[in-house]
């Protein structure tokens, strides 16, 4: 485990809900985890690795890499067909959903319309998992005001959820998904939609969590700055599980994402940093297909 401090590890500590307090992170171990819905065409690999309790993991790879049918397998939607996900030990699929969602939070990318709840009425659903009635406590109320800050969508509070913009709805999925106290915290792309700003706010707020995250993410920056490990996968293969600095090289990153980069050290993190390009060949047939199309529409 890479033990680089983040740029600001402590910038939020102080500010947590008070409902993390009971946090008990948890491990998950990959024991040879492969699915498809397909009997003849294998959609991942078996996979194996581990993901000690509390790590930052980031999971990335191009677009139809399996990322997303990975975390399915990892929050008890695609069951595996072959292999299982552990929990602590525990086979999740041996448990209730009930029992799963009292332990993992997940944010995916489709919010949907939520047939017109309030952003409040919202991320009060975080709460059900662990809630033996539908009356909320003074305590309750307390949770959510504090992950409305954390997020800053406090003044979104009495806004109807289907009226946001795409990164308002983000960021109140993530305070739905916080208020659930999860054990672990399974995000699928979260800084979709977001700004600059409000993306490295929300990873650093991540980053500060006792719990067990897992992120998939575009932007191998991000990845590199805030993730104890990496998971790489290509065409439903893990193809490297190690720290940032180790995982992503000039060769892996041709490799995987087929295009050339310049990795140097961020002056504030001291984790790698890339500047990406397209190499010769690539530009050449670019532009001999830019030509082909001109002399076409001649």
């Amino acid at each position: 485990m890479d033990n680089t401090t983040h740029s600001n590890p402590h910038s939020q500590q102080d500010a947590l809900p008070s409902c993390f307090s009971g946090c008990q992170p948890a491990a998950l171990i990959l024991d040879n985890v492969a699915w498809s819905p397909y009997k003849d065409k294998p959609l991942l690999a078996p996979i194996r690795l581990t993901v000690n309790a509390g790590e930052f993991v980031a999971v990335v790879g191009p677009n139809g890499s399996g990322k997303t049918s990975l975390l399915r397998c990892l929050y008890r939607v695609n069951k595996p067909t072959a292999g299982q996900v552990l929990m602590d030990g525990k086979n999740i699929w041996a448990l209730s959903a009930r029992q799963c969602a009292q332990r993992i939070a997940t944010v995916l990318q489709d919010t949907g319309a939520e047939f017109g709840l309030s952003v409040f009425e919202m991320i009060e659903i975080g709460l059900t998992p662990k809630s033996t009635n539908w009356k909320r406590t003074d305590e309750d109320v307390d949770v959510i005001n504090d992950v409305l800050t954390l997020l800053d969508v406090s003044h979104l509070v009495n806004r109807s959820f289907s009226s946001l913009s795409g990164g308002e709805r983000q960021r109140v999925m993530i305070a739905r998904a916080l208020v659930q106290n999860p054990d672990i915290l399974i995000l699928d792309e979260p800084t979709n939609h977001l700004d600059i700003r409000h993306q490295l706010e929300v990873l650093e707020l991540l980053a500060t969590l006792p719990c067990t995250i897992i992120v998939s993410l575009h932007d191998l920056s991000l990845a590199s700055a805030y993730a104890d490990r990496v998971l790489v996968m290509k065409e439903g293969q893990m193809q490297d599980y190690s720290t940032p600095k180790s995982a992503f090289t000039q060769e892996q990153i041709r490799q995987v994402f087929d295009v050339e980069t310049v990795i140097d050290e961020h002056p504030i993190t001291q984790r790698p940093r890339f500047s990406f390009y397209l190499n010769n060949k690539q530009l050449n047939k670019k532009h001999l297909n830019a030509k082909q199309l001109d002399k076409k529409q001649d």
